[in-house]
Parts: structure tokens; sequence; C-alpha cells
């Protein structure tokens, strides 16, 4: 049984009532027998309710449901956003024109409600790519905020492998760092991973790594500590960081270059350690001189090798007979490379004194 043959026999019977009273009321009128009038009065009524019913029910129905399957989302949320909004303007609107006097305080309110609805939608649903946007927008600005409540906006996310370089302590505890530093749980669980290893190397890293977190985390003056999201999914460690780095719109603090490369190539700020130890060294032009140590030889004939303070290797050509001694040196060339940077320079004077310990 279909609907529109049930609503055919709802509207029947509605109409043959509706007109068994109306012709016991003409008959009545008229001075005659009321009972014929009823009933010719609800046959005609019935057999309207059977033809009529259909194109006051369903059929409107089925009408309105083709062209509301045919709108777009973003036109439905629109237009009720409009309904809203004109449903208020006409509700305080009709405050005042509610003490007008009779009748326009009962038409008037009426209207306002009817004018004020239908103009918000028709705005709504004109503008509704900029009305939506702006309102989009603004959502996603306010979940950040949110999102930067909860975990420290403008937060650093910490690699396994900048936890077990070590150098990460000293750099926070300078406050070069800007805003909070988190470790996942993810992060965390491949530290300890590593550090019940069985290989002798790799545990004494991943301890090392547990206890400079431990050191970041009883350190007052650094806003460190270690948080439970997580990303679905995802199985593999830097994965999971370049992800959550993008949803959480942190950086990621690695001295790892696959890491690196991979996190720039989606869009990811990343703070490289290696990076900021090269950029922090000393700068030295050819023609300066300075003091070296020369520890070894150097890989061409002739070479001494010696390195400064920072970790910056000083090749000294003809250095090879000065070795295990502190020489002048002049700068002749400046080259970085990928590892770091090279110094290469000649003596510039007779040994100033013996490496200690010679």
């Amino acid at each position: 049984m279909s609907i529109d043959f049930v609503f055919r026999l709802i509207g029947m019977v509605a109409f043959a009532v509706g007109g068994v009273y109306l012709g016991t009321l003409l008959g009545k009128s008229a001075g005659e027998q009321p009972v014929l009038w009823a009933s010719v009065f609800g046959l005609v009524g019935a057999l309207m309710g059977l033809v009529v019913t259909p194109f006051i029910t369903t059929r409107p129905t089925r009408a309105i449901r083709s062209q509301i399957a045919q709108l777009s989302a973003r036109s439905i949320i629109a237009g009720a956003i409009g309904l809203i909004v004109g449903l208020i303007v006409a509700a305080l609107v009709a405050f005042p024109l509610s003490f007008l006097p009779s009748p326009f305080s009962q038409i008037l309110p009426f209207l306002g409600v009817v004018l004020f609805s239908y103009l918000s939608v028709a705005v709504f649903i004109t503008r509704q790519s900029d009305i939506l946007n702006l309102i989009s927008s603004r959502f996603s600005s306010t979940v950040q905020e949110a999102k930067g409540a909860v975990s420290g906006g403008g937060s650093v996310l910490l690699d396994t492998s900048v936890i077990i370089d070590g150098r990460i302590a000293d750099i926070a505890h300078t406050g070069f760092i800007n805003g909070p530093m988190l470790v996942p749980a993810f992060v965390l669980n491949e530290l300890q991973h590593i550090a019940d290893s069985s290989d002798s190397l790799r545990r004494q890293r991943g301890r090392r790594g547990l206890d400079i977190l431990n050191r970041l985390q009883k350190d007052p003056n650094i806003s460190f500590r270690v948080t439970d999201l997580d990303v679905e999914g995802v199985r593999e460690v830097d994965d999971k960081l370049v992800v959550l780095a993008k949803q959480l719109r942190s950086s990621i603090l690695t001295n790892d270059y696959n890491l690196n490369r991979v996190a720039e190539l989606q869009g990811v700020t990343v703070l490289n350690i290696n990076e900021l130890a090269n950029a922090v060294k000393t700068v030295f032009l050819p023609g300066e001189t300075l003091e070296v140590s020369v520890i070894q030889e150097g890989k061409e004939v002739g070479q001494g090798v010696g390195y400064l303070d920072d970790g910056t290797m000083v090749v000294v050509e003809e250095g090879k007979g000065y070795i295990n001694q502190v020489v002048p040196v002049t700068v002749t060339k400046v080259l970085q490379t990928a590892a770091g940077r090279m110094i290469f320079a000649r003596p510039g004077a007779e040994p100033v004194q013996p490496v200690l310990g010679e």
C-alpha cells in the first residue's frame, strides 16, 4: 500500500465528514430534509477528497523534496542561517510594533516575520560563498586558538634524534626556543625501545635521551611536557611527527636530514640543530690569522688537520710537521659543506707552544 493511496483514503474520509456537516447546515437553513443534503454533500466530499488530496499533500511534498535534493549543502546551510537571522531581526522589530494601535499591532509583526525571513534567506543564499567562507575561517581560527591553548601555541615537537643528540638541553636553557616543547608519546615509546635494545651502543644512546628528557622536565625555566596526542592510521614515527605538526601548526626540532627534507616538502617548519650549530660558528675570512692545534695528518700529502673549539675542521697545508703543536696559521679559503664548515690555512710562523701532554 503506497503512501499516496493512504493519503487519498484519509482525505476522502475527511472531505466526506466535512461534506456531511456542510450539507446538514445547508439543509436546515433551506428548510428541507437535512439527510438528503448531508448524503449528497458527503458523497461529493468523498469524491473530492479522493481526487484532490494528493495535490495538497503528497505531490507538493515530493516537489519540495525534489527541489531540496537539487540544492547544495552550502545553500541549505546558508538558507537555514538566514532564516534564523531573519527571525531574530523580526522578533526585535515586533516588540516596538506591538505597541501600535489595533489592527496594526496584530498585522505588522506578522508581516515583519514574513518579510525579514524572506529577505534574510534570499541574501544568505545569494552571498552564500562569502558568508560561509567567513564563518568557516572564523571557526578554524577559533579551533586553532583552542588547540593552541591545549598544546601551547607555537609549540615545537621534538624528534627522537635531537633528544639523543643532547644539545637540545643547553639550547633550551639559553631561551632560544620560543614556545613550549612537546614530546609525543610515540616518540617517547621509540626512545624507550632504543634504551631497551640488546645493542650496547643503542642502549647507551637511548638512556642518554631519557636522561635529557628528565633534565628538561626538571628545569623550571623550560616549558616542556609529554603529550598523548597521536595520529591514527600512520605507523612510522617520522610520518606521525609530520602529520601531527601539520595538525597543530607546530614546528619540528630535529637533526635528521631525511626528516628535515620530508617535512619541508609538506610545508612544515623545521628547526635543525646542525644548521644552527653551523650558523653560530665563528666566521673567518681569507687573510685572517688564528691559532690551531694540529692533531693528525690530512688526506693530501703534507697536510695537517686540527679543530677549533666549535668543532670546525682546519686543514693546514704543509702542516704535517706541526702535528701535536699549536700553530699560528693564515686562512686561505673557507669551504661550506653539508657536513659543516672547513677552513684551509697555511702556517704563518713557528709553533708558539706544544700541545699539553706532549
